[in-house]
């Protein structure tokens, strides 16, 4: 009896392997831009109403310790396209901070993560923000893997939601009776949503890669009148936006809280859809954010956006790096669940291959957080360290987190250590009280890196003077 029960345990799993095999499972990975910890319910945000990616919390898994790339998008999202941390990727900058202050974009020699995939007979897109691809060249989307792109190729252009052009593919359309700076015509994230769920329409049958990137709540604030009704009731003080550049609607608060809200809402159509379509169960889904928040005021909270870390976007302490990430697998995760095991960007190229059951192709900075997802704790390997390094008007800076100790290093100043599992909140710097494990972890933050001619660790002074 007993054997009998091995060979028909043998055999379901033997089935369910070849039934994985065969039917390799959708990947959506959604990437908000610019949004803190903080912000989301399922972390404790208790200002803004994130209703869907609380839903995917309770029915899916919240990682509680996942870090971007960067501290900025543009570098953040190259970790995440090449499995790679700023070290050692190709792009460990925003476009102007480099030695020359020429933009450096991936090239056709650079491996991502769409091009993985395609090896593994997925379609894949990217529609949002792409931000890899500010000369127009090798960096553009579809030399990059992508079967279809709709979005932004460059930083700029991303900073405004009623754009007059944008791209869908090789080409440069025009957006008739769009006016940027009037804010008037057709929203982006309208645009974006439209196209996301299309092309899960298109592609419901095949396996698919969707890389959706949508822009919100990154400056500038605005959105729609039509979803503001909720927060606009609330009693919050008003922080009033200054127009320029970025082309503010007037209350900040209520308009960035709406904006997320907005996003929040396009996610559960991306949800609804996938339900009618009957590939939820077959379909991995991941939220979460390329860098810390921007909006929130650190001296003066209200929306306490980056939770009860220290710091925000362009910094390299938690608040700029430690990120929301919740996945929703109906039937492979378990409802639910958390993780505290420590992950990054540069972990998603291994773990997508490992689901579509292909080896990476290039060497990554990445482990696969497969077995994290899918319940096999034991299972998990587990990063020696992780690294980052910004250098932009107060930098160069860099970071390494080992274990529980995190030591972040200003240029030309004294090395701060922090013991995470004491003091998320990284208040009391202890490098004078532990000078051995300070030492250690400078010396592996030298090691950490390779050189690159256009990202020296030193100062841009040259930037500086200019800015």
């Amino acid at each position: 009896m007993k054997l009998k029960a091995i060979v028909i345990t043998g055999l379901f799993l033997f089935c369910l392997s070849v039934s994985w095999a065969e039917k390799k499972p959708n990947i959506i990975y959604i990437l908000a831009d610019d949004l803190g910890y903080g912000d989301v319910g399922f972390n404790g945000g208790n200002k803004i109403l994130t209703p869907t990616l609380d839903q995917m919390a309770n029915e899916g898994m919240v990682f509680n310790r996942h870090y971007s790339g960067s501290t900025v998008c543009g570098p953040s999202r190259s970790c995440l396209m090449h499995g790679l941390h700023t070290g050692n990727a190709p792009v460990r900058e925003n476009p102007r901070w480099t030695k020359s202050g020429k933009p450096v974009d991936m090239t056709l020699e650079d491996v991502t993560i769409a091009e993985e995939l395609k090896r593994a007979g997925y379609t894949t897109a990217v529609i949002g923000k792409w931000g890899l691809a500010e000369n127009l060249d090798e960096g553009m989307p579809l030399k990059q893997g992508f079967d279809y792109f709709y979005g932004f190729c460059t930083h700029g252009a991303a900073h405004h939601y009623y754009p007059e052009e944008i791209w869908e593919n090789n080409q440069h359309i025009k957006l008739e009776g769009n006016v940027m700076m009037d804010k008037k015509g057709k929203y982006s994230q309208d645009l974006f949503i439209d196209k996301a769920l299309n092309f899960i329409e298109e592609n419901k049958t095949n396996p698919f890669f969707l890389y959706f990137t949508p822009t919100i709540p990154h400056y500038e604030l605005t959105v729609p009148e039509e979803h503001k009704e909720y927060y606009s009731k609330q009693d919050w003080p008003l922080r009033k936006m200054k127009l320029g550049h970025y082309r503010h609607d007037e209350n900040g608060h209520v308009t960035y809280a709406s904006m997320v809200t907005r996003l929040d809402k396009d996610i559960n159509r991306i949800l609804e859809q996938l339900k009618k379509l009957g590939i939820d169960e077959n379909t991995l889904v991941i939220f979460t954010s390329d860098n810390g928040h921007e909006y929130d005021n650190v001296k003066n909270e209200f929306l306490n956006s980056n939770g009860n870390f220290r710091g925000k976007k362009r910094d390299l302490y938690e608040g700029g790096i430690h990120v929301p990430f919740v996945a929703h697998w109906p039937g492979t995760i378990k409802s639910a669940s958390s993780t505290n095991h420590i992950s990054a960007f540069w972990d998603l190229l291994p773990t997508v291959c490992d689901i579509a059951g292909i080896k990476p192709s290039v060497q990554t900075d990445g482990i696969s957080y497969l077995p994290a997802l899918t319940g096999r704790e034991k299972d998990q390997k587990e990063h020696d360290y992780l690294y980052w390094e910004f250098n932009e008007g107060r930098g160069p800076i860099q970071a390494v987190l080992k274990d529980q100790w995190k030591l972040v290093k200003y240029y030309g100043k004294n090395a701060e250590l922090y013991n995470l599992d004491e003091d998320i909140s990284e208040q009391k710097n202890i490098a004078g009280n532990y000078p051995d494990k300070t030492k250690q972890l400078e010396q592996l933050m030298n090691s950490a890196r390779t050189e690159h001619p256009e990202f020296p660790i030193e100062p841009h002074s040259r930037l500086k003077k200019k800015n």
